[in-house]
């Protein structure tokens, strides 16, 4: 059966070229569009077209012109790609061709937050993860496919660019921007407000500035907050609104969202073969809560009101300085971009589902609520040097160097009010501060590379590429856990509670803990990537291509002790197994994964595709279609012991599918945009206890379900497709235009294979619309967001398994992450300046 799968792939695989290259070639000559969009995707300057892999790009005119606010607005419209959008305070994870294997659950965002880990966001040509705002951009390009060999280890998906606007020499130039909108579901006007400046300081310097300010009030309630915790009852009768009010507030409006963003940026061109750019970006968000809902869980909620018991404010600051410089050398470009940034979170969460479903005697406490505070730091150091050859001749290369080097530290504080006093009898919770759990963590990642590409023209119209990347990494680390309610005795000065969200807490200073904690050597990886391309363009312009890639992603650790050679599970057993280690009430189970770390996984990317035009080039039209090997896949699981949250090694899988985008240009005054992408991704092999779930009815104890071959992964839609219309017509000095976009998803699996009584997430398709005029100078716009005002669920925590009650305490982590409801809102824009 093997056999016959492989020639039925390889003939379909051939089938797929002969077709791409018929149509292509037989598709009339076309003329150049002026507006194509230029990228750099390839560290050369090319059209869209003309790039021989599958990429797209969405310019700055378009962003403006659809609202874009965010990447998961854009990624609607990119084929091949998919967002889950859990809201700004547990940001996003981005699936690419079916590459993600993990529980599709709202997370904690935090620093050094990677968005999934396959897909390398950049800004400009510095790596870092950021839920960057669309404010002043030259374009965004999304890199479908693993791109190894010019990008670095976070790539095995694909990679996003943020491509800034760079200072011009164009004299003084300014705008004005604003934004009103309002939910359907939430009170208050939000406001989104900045501005951008460029100022020419002489001939060869410039200066380019921007700020912008989002202030969203939001659209979830978290209708049963405990009115003191450890002493008001959070599961009153929920039937009683007497007993609700005795024990029980409402906040309104909880996931509000402020954000102080912006940059500024001096740009140095004393000859045309010599640019430098040196930019600080920052970015302050703070958050008021989750964007989730508990109408799936235990408690009676509505479609947009949340279970937690706590409020869970949270702030994440990130900072860039970059310095990227291009110089001309006649044989080639060189350029060099540094990097140095950093990022801090402030978090807090609630931890009562966690603690009850553990069963070690929290949910006997009446009036018993846990909650949670982090606090993370990330710093990196990035450069990045190369060359470009700009020779006439048929060979071209690319050589360059890559070093990254990256600390993160974080803080994990769980306090339970009053809980120590009640177990362990009275005095316990003021001398712990209620602390009952805390844990360190801390990592030093150094990595480098060595990396190149050689082309080669055997004719005018057929060109070979190939290029490798020899990579190597360290990792340090150093964990502890502290557990003060237990045997251990703590010394250390602990967190406050969460009361100031603000620097004035202390919460951002980690310097002392950081100086008490040494790393050792943990993870030395080294190997190589390999990709070749080649390209075929026909006479009258259209292409085909065929192209290998490979991708890697970095392993690490759970951060874990490890357990005793024979380890008998007590209370609160925080250690993790390791293969062929006994465990269990008579150490005669044996450990099957390690729980202690885990390590790289890899992909082998097989695609071919065509690129055309039709119609004197008012259409265009791009197809791909791939074939894609996963091995040693990193995959969320739990451990055996207190069900902490670990990611392991297992299996294999396979994601295949196709890719259609087309832009039609119908006439001077409407054009039309649209793709869709199909994607069937799967296990390949079985996986023993992969997923965590537990028995129906049988209380909390842990439990693990195998995932079997041909098992369908999570995190992507089988189908996916927008559309997107714009008419203008010119009236008095300017233009009225009419916009509308339509973008849909199919069902999504939360957990591989719909195991564990996971929930599969009902497809949705979000229509926006928008009216408006403008002039050379000005513009104003009235939209609506998801007009139909469709319920939109993004993601999974937790199963319906958990809607259990123990000791009168009500297990409420069965949620999920939401999508706004409608939205009503006005933009305007204002130009002045040259």
């Amino acid at each position: 059966m093997k056999n016959n799968y492989k020639r039925n792939l390889a003939q379909s695989v051939s089938t797929s070229v002969l077709f791409a290259a018929a149509i292509a070639a037989s598709v009339p000559a076309v003329a150049q569009v002026d507006d194509e969009i230029i990228v750099t995707a390839t560290r050369r300057a090319q059209s869209i077209q003309d790039i021989p892999f599958n990429i797209a790009a969405v310019g700055g005119d378009q962003i403006e012109q659809q609202g874009f606010d965010d990447i998961a607005q854009l990624i609607d419209y990119v084929p091949g790609i998919n967002i889950l959008d859990q809201g700004g305070r547990d940001g996003n994870r981005i699936v690419v061709r079916g590459i993600n294997a993990d529980p599709i659950a709202g997370g904690g965002g935090g620093a050094g937050s990677d968005g999934g880990g396959t897909v390398s966001p950049y800004i400009g040509e510095i790596p870092l993860y950021v839920d960057l705002r669309l404010n002043d951009l030259e374009r965004v390009e999304v890199l479908l496919g693993p791109q190894g060999t010019l990008y670095g280890a976070g790539t095995m998906g694909g990679a996003i660019r943020y491509i800034p606007k760079k200072a011009s020499f164009d004299g003084f130039s300014a705008e004005l921007r604003g934004d009103a909108y309002s939910y359907k579901e939430g009170d208050g006007i939000s406001t989104d407000l900045g501005g951008t400046v460029n100022y020419t300081i002489s001939d060869t310097l410039a200066f380019r500035a921007s700020v912008d300010y989002l202030d969203d009030k939001g659209f979830i309630d978290y209708p049963y907050v405990v009115q003191t915790i450890g002493v008001s009852n959070p599961d009153p009768d929920f039937t009683n609104q007497a007993d609700i009010d005795a024990n029980l507030r409402r906040v309104e409006d909880a996931n509000t969202e402020e954000t102080l963003s912006g940059r500024a940026a001096l740009r140095w061109q004393p000859t045309d073969a010599f640019d430098a750019n040196l930019t600080y970006y920052f970015q302050n968000a703070k958050f008021g809560g989750r964007t989730t809902s508990g109408l799936r869980g235990s408690v009676p909620l509505g479609e947009y009101e949340a279970p937690q018991r706590v409020e869970e404010p949270a702030k994440l600051d990130t900072r860039l300085l970059a310095l990227e410089v291009t110089a001309d050398l006649g044989f080639a470009e060189l350029t060099s971009a540094t990097g140095i940034s950093q990022e801090k979170f402030l978090g807090q969460r609630d931890q009562t589902d966690l603690l009850i479903s553990l069963e070690y005697s929290y949910e006997t406490f009446p009036s018993f609520t846990g909650f949670t505070q982090e606090v993370e730091k990330s710093e990196r150091f990035n450069q990045e040097l190369r060359l470009v050859s700009q020779s006439e001749g048929p060979l071209s290369w690319i050589v360059g160097a890559f070093y990254n080097k990256r600390d993160d530290i974080g803080v994990s504080s769980e306090f339970t009010p009053f809980y120590g006093d009640f177990a362990f009898g009275p005095g316990t919770s003021a001398a712990l501060n209620d602390l009952e759990y805390y844990a360190v963590g801390k990592s030093e990642l150094t990595e480098q590379a060595a990396f190149g590409e050689i082309g080669y023209q055997i004719t005018d119209a057929w060109q070979v590429t190939g290029g490798i990347r020899l990579y190597g990494y360290e990792l340090d680390t150093a964990d502890s856990v502290r557990l003060p309610n237990s045997t251990d005795t703590v010394t250390t000065v602990f967190f406050p509670y969460f009361g100031c969200p603000s620097d004035s807490c202390g919460l951002f200073d980690l310097d002392d803990i950081d100086d008490a904690y040494e790393v050792a050597g943990n993870q030395d990886f080294s190997g190589e990537l390999f990709k070749v391309n080649t390209s075929y363009k026909f006479d009258n312009g259209n292409s085909v291509y065929a192209t290998f890639s490979q991708g890697y992603r970095i392993g690490a650790s759970n951060g874990l002790a490890p357990c005793p050679d024979i380890f008998v599970d007590g209370p609160q057993g925080q250690c993790g197994l390791v293969p062929g280690q006994q465990f269990g009430p008579n150490a005669g189970d044996i450990a099957q994964i390690n729980e202690r770390e885990y390590f790289p996984d890899t992909v082998d990317n097989y695609e071919v595709g065509f690129k055309s035009r039709w119609l004197d080039g008012d259409l265009t039209f791009n197809a791909a279609a791939y074939f894609i090997k996963w091995d040693d896949i990193q995959i969320v699981s739990s451990s055996v012991n207190a069900g902490l949250t670990i990611t392991v090694n297992g299996s294999k899988a396979e994601s295949k599918g196709i890719e259609l985008s087309s832009d039609w240009k119908i006439n001077d005054n409407f054009s039309l945009r649209g793709n869709y992408s199909f994607t069937d991704a799967n296990l390949t092999q079985d996986v023993s206890a992969l997923v965590r779930t537990i028995a129906p009815g049988g209380g909390f104890a842990t439990a693990f379900e195998d995932a079997s071959s041909g098992d369908r992964l999570p995190g992507s839609p089988k189908h996916q497709f927008s559309v997107f219309g714009a008419y203008e017509q010119p009236l008095y000095s300017g233009n009225l235009f009419v916009n509308g976009g339509l973008s849909y998803q199919g069902d999504v699996l939360s957990r591989v294979g719909a195991r564990g009584s996971s929930l599969t997430l009902d497809g949705f398709a979000r229509l926006n619309a928008s009216i408006g005029y403008e002039q050379d100078s000005w513009s104003l716009t009235a939209y609506a967001e998801n007009l139909l005002d469709d319920y939109s669920e993004s993601s999974v925590n937790s199963t319906s398994l958990f809607n259990q009650t123990i000791s009168g305490a009500n297990v409420r982590s069965f949620r999920t992450s939401v999508l706004p409801p409608r939205v009503i809102g006005a933009r305007f824009k204002y130009n002045f300046g040259q």
